[in-house]
């Protein structure tokens, strides 16, 4: 192998990747092009699967733009752990806006830069699930609907996590909040109500929609350079396990978000123009049990008396994942 200079790619550490891969192989974390869009020093948890996201994300998206990006970001668990003041962790351009006003804020900086001439430099916003799923989701819409160029991401971690864990319009089915308590005949958060926001995405037809999580980081790589390639509205949905809230191993991160796609409870897919381009396949089609055991918020369901029906009408959530995005080969 050629001679390659050694870069210490974080500030702080002596992580320099996996450098006996090929080039072409290497994630943007483990090459020379890493920017550290989200610097060492900030406060998240430990295993924390938005900031793991994050740093991904941003990078990939700094390495297609050429280093011309503007981040906005809602307020929330990203926000809080990277920016306490007077402090940031974030070396762009970077905005806080309202918890709800992300995708606005984000449409105003595209707008800003069409005027002065800089189509070079692309916009990102990031929000989590309450900023995308509830609070911010009329602005969100509205930049769907405009066709804004703009690429919003939501890290999913299916709660208000900043504010005590509180269930959100992601939260799934039968997990334990501080607002859906696991007690009654139907424990946990109920079935039925909920957003699909990445079929909602879709519906509004715009340039590109896709899921991804932080178990398969090049795929999420790849994604946000498709992403970037596109003009107009895009919409990325991350999968983030959150160990504090989820009640979680913190190195348990991206075996959880691993499960979640091989059990069908999260398709990971692609969408262009409203149509659906392409999935993830299942490798190894598991029960969703595999999935819920080893967080606390699903405790409920395995003791002290096992809810079998309840486990059930989660499987049955999966199979129709399978069904609709055709998750399994033939």
């Amino acid at each position: 192998m050629a001679f390659q200079p050694v870069k210490f790619y974080q500030t702080g550490t002596f992580t320099v990747g996996n450098r006996l891969l090929a080039p072409e192989e290497r994630s943007v974390q483990a090459n020379l092009r890493r920017t550290n869009s989200l610097n060492s020093g900030h406060r998240a948890c430990q295993g924390c699967g938005e900031a793991l996201g994050a740093r991904y994300a941003i990078d990939a998206a700094m390495e297609a733009t050429g280093n011309r990006l503007i981040a906005a970001n809602a307020t929330g668990c990203l926000e809080v752990f990277s920016t306490p003041y007077p402090e940031t962790s974030w070396q762009i351009p970077w905005i806080h806006s309202l918890f709800g006003n992300t995708a606005a804020v984000a449409t105003g900086i595209a707008a800003a830069m069409k005027v002065k001439g800089r189509n070079d430099v692309r916009v990102i916003a990031q929000g989590g699930d309450g900023g995308t799923t509830d609070i911010g989701f009329g602005c969100l819409s509205g930049m769907f609907e405009r066709n804004d160029d703009v690429l919003y991401i939501c890290y999913d971690n299916e709660a208000y996590m900043n504010t005590g864990v509180q269930r959100s319009s992601a939260t799934p089915p039968a997990a334990r909040t501080a607002t859906t308590m696991a007690v009654g005949e139907a424990p946990g958060n109920a079935f039925g109500p909920g957003k699909d926001l990445p079929a909602i995405a879709m519906a509004h037809g715009i340039p590109y929609v896709a899921t991804a999580t932080v178990a398969e980081l090049h795929d999420l790589e790849d994604k946000v350079r498709r992403a970037m390639g596109f003009r107009g509205a895009r919409y990325l949905h991350l999968y983030v396990p959150c160990p504090l809230g989820w009640g979680h191993a913190p190195e348990d991160t991206l075996r959880v978000a691993r499960l979640a796609k091989e059990t069908g409870l999260f398709p990971v897919m692609e969408a262009v123009y409203g149509e659906l381009a392409s999935v993830s396949k299942i490798r190894r089609k598991l029960p969703v049990e595999e999935y819920l055991r080893p967080q606390k918020r699903f405790a409920h369901l395995f003791s002290p008396t096992p809810r079998a029906d309840l486990i059930a009408r989660i499987q049955g959530m999966a199979e129709r994942n399978i069904r609709r995005y055709g998750l399994l080969d033939a």
